[in-house]
């Protein structure tokens, strides 16, 4: 017998909502700040129900704008529900385009709900010999489920699909569908705000309907019912039931008509679907329907160069060109320890070329040399050396820092691609080239790990892969990089990023893949004696913390630490997570002023992260080949535009503790009679906001070298600045900082351990001393709900979408980002065009000094002997004049045997 062909209606309206909240936590933006997170689950949701049963017919039914005949019967009808949230409401019209070139009809019928609409599609169905699947996690439509019917009640979280026929809606609710509507009525709906009978729960009902028969007669006979709340609720809310069952009845006869040949899934419109995505950014899904243009249909003449004659006719094509972008193989991730595999470059879309040096089962030189990395180099060398050549590349510092190591200096103007696109969208989680390709050429790239393996246990190196896979595969970045670079150059210059491009972040690579170079030096020996000395206070800790406990314990285990804390000594629980107590720091902060074995916790475990993250770890991250460590600088990380650092993090080693600080003793000079110098800037966040606010107060202080946190105290506090007491300066400085990162009452009243109310008093006194600052503050948060954006003094811009949210949380971080970002990313470009001024001003003297950190607002140099004060003076000047603003920078600089004693 052949299987009754099926229709799939989807409840539009459910499935938007619990793609939304599916998010919540973590919701879907694009690059210019939309919240796509229903589109994307709903079109996810959609393509899985397309995939999984295939469906003949499919088609998606939305609540239409206008009330219905239930809001007229009853005013109150869904007057509970809150407004759709504000992220959701532009995402409807995107998720019908989106059904629309899926080729999935889209219902809407003025007057009533998707509910009716879908109900009454649904017996026409039948009626046409069709089996119908409501997609759907309301239980109303459980009234309408038959033998040809169903509930198709797709899985969320935790939750498997359900398929509800006959036989599960009893199994759910000990009544049949028949009776689902006398059900509703009783019980009501809390959801839609249906009365129903009050007094009436849901196993009331169950149980009345199971006596009586119906709704009906349980109207009718429950007036004898002999439990006293029933009874009376029943004759006294008969009217409330029988209003509750229409309200509740699902129609099934609308004025709508089941077109077949409408309804029928014939497949999507792919070049429409695939420009709808790109628009909603969803490249994840353009990648799973293989949407993107398949290889073939791209120009891709790439070449191996593995004779001498095919390598010299290349390099004298390319030579003539004022442009080219160019990519390195290699077998190690950390450029200070990869050697070279190859070298691909391409001047022209869709031409490329690689030149192998080493490769899988490689017998001889291929170049006729002795060494064919020497020859290459040699040949290439002039051409990656020319100042008037543009180099293109896309994480251009790493294949700069591995060919320095063969003695070529990537010399002359830059372009990065990922630089370029992180500008552009600072909140990108990813700037890999893959990304880049399928989001402006809609290109899906051959994957690293079809080369080495997708196991990183087993994965092998560059060198052990084909010829011929990595031919393409290197080749393949080249272009690519070749044809984003023509792409992101306009949109640099579109976006007014052309300063910060060309002026900042380019030139900064240069100077960035100098400082990786020259690396730090450390003192091993001084590293080992500190770890045997942690390692003996961490064991008096423990052992005090388990004298408090009663008890020895796991003290790395939140759970065995959460019972020690709440259960068996009592403590007050502060915070509760999902898995059960929270024990994080703040939980810790909060019990330490009574308990003190959440002091000596919180000790332990500020010790146990110094020295497993520096004291342990640093010795082991020093280079064999130079005896130093070497940092990464990253450019695309932090969204305010400072730099990081990874494989060690240096921007993260703590100087608010005497431990931590004692660390940066082993931070010292290689050579014999060198010494660090230590540069920082004073204040200079403070000094960007008098700036940006223009506050004449504040302006006045720097311009007099005041003391900041004690003038502000001596204003806030109505004293004389000889009146100021440590307290009231400490307020101050928590204050001026505070409100610089949009801290508001609760924060401030944590931070300085007062009322929220102290705390509001103290920031509305700082905002009558500083009106200037006030002001600035309410102007950016004005500005940034009006673009969605802001931009620091020289351009550099952060999206914040979430200013216009209704969520209050989601609001108020954005408010607070809006007021920090320009502050905080006008220091970063400030440090950055320091850095650039002082790398170029060594160069020219040819100094044999050395930066080697950039640290917050600090950099630190290794200075040879006979060049202290020159070096001093230059510091000084070019990082105080790297930005003019109406009051003057300030750069403390000392000079000592370590960081330590020099910062």
């Amino acid at each position: 017998m052949t299987p009754q062909k099926r229709l799939f209606l989807i409840d539009g309206m459910a499935l938007a909502y619990r793609a939304h909240f599916a998010f919540i936590r973590n919701p879907l933006l694009t690059s210019d700040g939309r919240h796509v997170s229903a589109a994307y689950g709903f079109t996810k949701s959609v393509l899985k129900l397309i995939r999984d049963e295939k469906p003949e017919y499919l088609a998606v039914v939305f609540d239409a704008k206008e009330k219905t005949f239930r809001h007229e019967k009853y005013p109150e009808y869904k007057a509970t529900r809150e407004k759709m949230p504000f992220e959701m409401r532009p995402q409807i019209p995107w998720i019908r385009e989106i059904m629309e070139a899926m080729n999935i009809p889209v219902f809407v019928k003025s007057g009533f709900e998707a509910d009716d609409v879908i109900g009454t599609l649904a017996v026409q169905a039948q009626e046409k010999g069709l089996d119908t699947y409501m997609v759907s996690g309301d239980k109303d439509f459980m009234q309408l489920v038959n033998d040809h019917i169903f509930l198709y009640s797709p899985a969320v979280g935790n939750k498997d699909l359900v398929v509800y026929t006959c036989d599960e809606v009893k199994k759910k609710w000990d009544v049949g569908p028949e009776r689902i509507v006398d059900l509703l009525s009783l019980m009501g709906d809390s959801s839609d705000n249906i009365p129903g009978i009050p007094g009436i729960g849901e196993k009331t009902a169950v149980k009345l309907i199971k006596k009586y028969g119906s709704f009906d007669l349980v109207l009718e006979k429950g007036q004898e019912e002999s439990n006293a709340r029933i009874r009376k609720g029943i004759e006294e809310h008969r009217e409330s039931g029988l209003l509750s069952r229409e309200l509740v009845t699902i129609k099934t006869d609308v004025p709508v008509e089941l077109d077949l040949d409408t309804f029928q899934f014939t497949g999507f419109n792919e070049d429409a679907l695939r420009k709808t995505l790109e628009k909603m950014e969803f490249y994840a899904l353009i990648n799973e329907l293989q949407l993107g243009e398949s290889h073939e249909d791209v120009e891709q003449n790439y070449r191996v160069l593995d004779t001498r004659k095919s390598l010299d006719d290349f390099i004298q094509k390319i030579s003539g060109e004022k442009a080219f972008a160019f990519d390195t193989e290699t077998d190690h991730i950390d450029a200070n320890r990869a050697n070279l595999v190859g070298v691909s470059l391409s001047y022209q879309a869709g031409q490329a070329v690689y030149i192998p040096l080493r490769f899988l089962n490689k017998e001889n030189e291929l170049f006729d040399t002795q060494d064919d990395v020497v020859y290459v180099l040699s040949q290439l060398k002039p051409l990656l050396e020319n100042d008037n050549v543009l180099k293109v590349g896309h994480n251009i510092k790493y294949d700069l820092l591995v060919l320095k190591k063969y003695g070529v200096e990537g010399k002359g103007p830059l372009f990065d691609t990922m630089i370029a696109e992180y500008l552009l969208n600072p909140d990108m989680t990813s700037y890999k080239l893959d990304h880049l390709a399928q989001r402006y050429l809609n290109y899906k790239m051959q994957s690293i790990e079809e080369l080495i393996g997708d196991k990183k246990s087993k994965q092998i190196t560059m060198d052990k892969v084909s010829l011929e896979k990595a031919g393409f595969y290197a080749a393949e970045d080249a272009d690519i990089t070749w044809k984003l670079y023509k792409i992101l150059e306009e949109k640099i210059h579109k976006e007014k990023l052309d300063k910060i491009f060309h002026d900042i972040e380019i030139p900064l690579v240069h100077v960035l893949t100098r400082m990786e170079d020259n690396g730090v030096y450390l003192d091993v020996e001084f590293l080992k004696n500190m770890e045997g000395e942690v390692r003996d206070e961490l064991s008096k800790i423990t052992e005090k913390i388990y004298d408090l406990a009663g008890e020895r314990f796991n003290l790395n285990s939140p759970k065995q630490l959460g019972y020690i804390l709440f259960e068996k000594l009592k403590y007050p629980v502060v915070k509760k997570t999902k898995t059960g107590y929270s024990t994080d720091v703040t939980v810790l902060e909060t019990l330490k002023k009574e308990y003190p074995i959440a002091k000596h916790l919180l000790e332990y475990r500020t010790l146990s992260k110094l020295q497993s993250t520096y004291i342990e770890t640093l010795p082991k991250q020093v280079n064999p080949r130079t005896g130093r460590v070497h940092t990464s600088f990253n450019q695309t990380v932090a969204a305010t535009g400072r730099l990081s650092s990874t494989d060690p993090n240096f921007q993260n080693i703590p100087i608010r503790t005497p431990l931590g600080r004692r660390i940066r003793k082993a931070f010292i000079a290689q050579d014999k009679g060198w010494k660090i110098l230590s540069a920082d800037y004073s204040q200079v966040e403070l000094r960007i906001m008098a700036h940006l606010s223009g506050d004449e107060r504040l302006i006045q202080a720097f311009l007099e070298d005041a003391d900041v946190h004690a003038r502000t105290a001596a204003l806030v506090f109505g004293v004389s600045e000889k009146e100021i007491t440590e307290d009231m300066r400490r307020k101050a400085k928590v204050v001026n900082f505070g409100i610089m990162y949009g801290a508001g009452p609760f924060r401030m009243s944590n931070e300085l351990d007062m009322s929220r109310q102290d705390a509001a008093a103290l920031i509305k006194a700082y905002f009558d001393t500083y009106p200037g600052v006030e002001k600035y503050v309410e102007n950016i948060k004005k500005e940034a709900a009006e673009t969605g954006m802001v931009r620091t003094l020289l351009g550099r811009y952060r999206q914040v979408p979430d200013i216009r949210s209704e969520n209050r949380n989601l609001r108020d971080a954005a408010e607070r980002m809006a007021i920090n970002m320009p502050v905080q990313g006008t220091a970063a470009d400030l440090i950055k065009l320091a850095m650039i001024r002082v790398d170029a001003d060594m160069q020219k003297k040819t100094l044999k000094s050395r930066m080697i950190l950039q640290v917050h607002d600090e950099l630190v140099f290794e200075t040879a002997p006979d060049e202290e004060d020159v070096l001093c003076d230059l510091v000084k000047k070019d990082m105080e004049s790297a930005m003019e603003l109406d009051v003057p920078l300030k750069v403390d600089i000392g000079i000592g045997d370590s960081w330590f004693e020099a910062h």
